[in-house]
């Protein structure tokens, strides 16, 4: 069986939530719920300020995109691209391209957590990344981000580095 990736599916401008309430309808409909796992339109908190006063409000982070994390198939395909208000996936011609770890980050969609063995104050080395082979010393850790922090010199300074845990193995 594949892997499951997420994906953008463009739609036509504030058909956002209907395209996304479509889908889920047509997953139910033909049973589909182990193969698109979720529908999603990523939104954010923006403060706004209307006669003097300030107004919290959720805005949508990409108007006119969709993330559906799901199997890619024949049948998903034609069950996502057929929905009412899609106007295809993002990626070149008609292959959808999923999206990278990297790029899901910054939307707080993130994979499983990493079990790490290392805390604060134990020596690691970098194992993947722009530090690749450098050894250093935790001084913080980021569960939340998945992330650890270590000094590294540069240009005879001792400087924070942030690394993510996947990129570390303990020494």
């Amino acid at each position: 069986m594949s892997e499951a990736n997420w994906y953008v599916v463009h739609t036509y401008s504030g058909y956002e939530n209907k395209v996304k309430a479509n889908i889920e309808k047509t997953i139910e409909n033909r049973h589909l719920e182990d193969q698109i796992l979720e529908v999603r339109v990523p939104m954010q908190d923006v403060v706004e300020v209307k006669n003097g006063a300030k107004k919290s409000v959720q805005k949508k982070m990409f108007p006119g995109y969709v993330l559906i994390n799901m199997i890619m198939n024949d049948d998903t395909w034609y069950v996502v691209r057929n929905t009412r208000g899609v106007t295809g996936f993002v990626g070149p011609g008609s292959k959808p391209v999923p999206l990278t770890d990297v790029e899901m980050r910054p939307l707080g969609i993130k994979s499983e957590d990493v079990l790490v063995d290392f805390t604060e104050g134990d020596t690691i080395i970098v194992i993947g990344g722009v530090w690749k082979d450098t050894v250093g010393v935790i001084q913080s850790m980021n569960h939340s981000k998945q992330s650890v922090i270590i000094n590294v010199e540069l240009f005879g300074r001792e400087t924070p580095v942030e690394i993510s845990f996947t990129d570390v193995k303990k020494m």
